[in-house]
């Protein structure tokens, strides 16, 4: 039987090799298409982790929920404890608190609505490597009084690296309090709304102005994003019974799961588009193939073969058919994604960015196996019904095609 249907798939060299090309170019379009969102998901991922977040993060009950208008409600008391406990886990690679708070920076001239952050300088600067420092430098610890600023706040307020800028704001007890700083560095992260009212300054220097020694958020950085929902996992069972909450990056940043689920569905969408285009064309190309072999289908169940030993040839032959294009698709788009990662993909900014990157197209084993499947099984599905079809015909008008 399969030496019978290799030898009818060679029999029409042309047919074949469009029906092949159609199977190819839909496999490798669903690999490279499949590639380029993936690299979104992962370089967007990592930008939100690696400009902003982190990987998971601690705070105070409610704190996530209710804690952005008045975060001197929800300070975490003696952290240090709780810091060493996370960093015992293995998939752990840093531990960083930081001091949130709200208020004005003024430049002598002008005030600014701002929201800040008190940081631990140097974890914060080995977790930042998606923020891009555009002048000056990244804050050290040696800056008791040093600030970092946005970019928009930089514009805002006409500052720059050397600038002296005075933060106001109240204390946790409600008291109105004030310091001078150094601008140090102006930043831009992944997101220009965060930009435009951001900054950054120590945390010693966040906590002498808001009269606390204590902080809001626990920051953890992971060895590996993978690691991600484990180590959740194993920090909620940490921190249970001591009134913290554990938070993973996705759920700190909603925009990412918006965004995701818009490209899944489109990816969606683009995935049926090529399964409808697969099933068209074989379903044609087999459509013809049986018809112009109705006489030899009467000749092969008037010598005593049986209808669906007739059916089990075609779809066989519909079966190399897709197993050849489809390997060579993968093959292909594997290639082709090789090929164009290595030159990149200009990007324009995202929305709510000010910088554009370098796309890649990622490859998995699940991407490649997905668009191989699809070809695949597509192929399988056009071929049912013509083979159904022809084996439904009856012997002596089938014997009738010949004459």
């Amino acid at each position: 039987m399969l030496k019978l249907a290799l030898r009818n798939i060679l029999r029409q060299k042309t047919r074949t090799a469009m029906t092949l090309a159609a199977i190819v170019v839909s496999v490798v379009g669903l690999i490279l298409s499949s590639g380029f969102v993936e690299d979104i998901f992962k370089s967007l991922g990592e930008a939100v982790i690696r400009s902003q977040s982190g990987h998971l993060q601690v705070g105070r009950a409610g704190y996530f929920t209710h804690g952005a208008r008045k975060p001197e409600q929800y300070l975490i008391a003696g952290h240090e404890p709780v810091r060493r406990a996370i960093a015992s886990l293995p998939e752990v690679d840093d531990v960083m608190a930081r001091l949130s708070f709200s208020g004005l920076l003024n430049n002598g001239r002008t005030d600014h609505a701002i929201v800040g952050e008190g940081i631990e300088p140097e974890r914060e600067a080995r977790l930042g490597s998606a923020i891009r420092i555009l002048s000056g430098r990244q804050l050290s610890s040696t800056d008791r009084f040093g600030i970092l600023l946005g970019e928009g706040v930089a514009q805002a307020l006409g500052l720059s690296s050397g600038s002296r800028a005075t933060l106001l704001l109240n204390t946790a007890d409600g008291a109105m309090n004030a310091l001078d700083f150094e601008v140090v560095g102006v930043f831009r992260s992944m997101a220009k709304d965060y930009d435009d009212r951001a900054v950054r300054i120590p945390l010693a220097a966040a906590q002498e102005l808001l009269a606390t020694r204590g902080v809001n958020v626990v920051v953890v950085s992971l060895r590996e994003t993978d690691a991600t929902a484990r180590a959740a996992s194993a920090l909620a069972a940490l921190v249970e019974g001591r009134g913290l909450e554990v938070k993973r990056w996705e759920e700190l940043n909603d925009f990412y799961a918006k965004t995701v689920d818009l490209y899944e569905r489109q990816l969606g969408v683009l995935r049926l588009i090529v399964l409808v285009m697969v099933l068209l064309s074989v379903t044609n190309t087999v459509n013809m193939t049986v018809h112009e072999r109705i006489g030899e289908v009467g000749t092969m169940r008037a010598i005593g073969n049986r209808s669906r030993d007739v059916f089990r040839l075609i779809v066989l032959e519909c079966l190399i058919l897709g197993v050849l294009g489809a390997g060579l698709g993968a093959l292909l788009g594997a290639g082709l994604a090789q090929l164009i990662s290595a030159i990149g993909i200009p990007m324009p900014p995202p929305p709510n960015a000010n910088s554009g990157y370098l796309a890649q197209i990622r490859l998995t084993g699940w991407t490649v196996a997905g668009a191989f499947a699809v070809g695949l099984l597509a192929t399988i599905v056009a071929s049912l019904v013509p083979a159904r079809r022809v084996t439904r015909i009856d012997i002596v008008d089938a014997l009738r095609q010949n004459v």
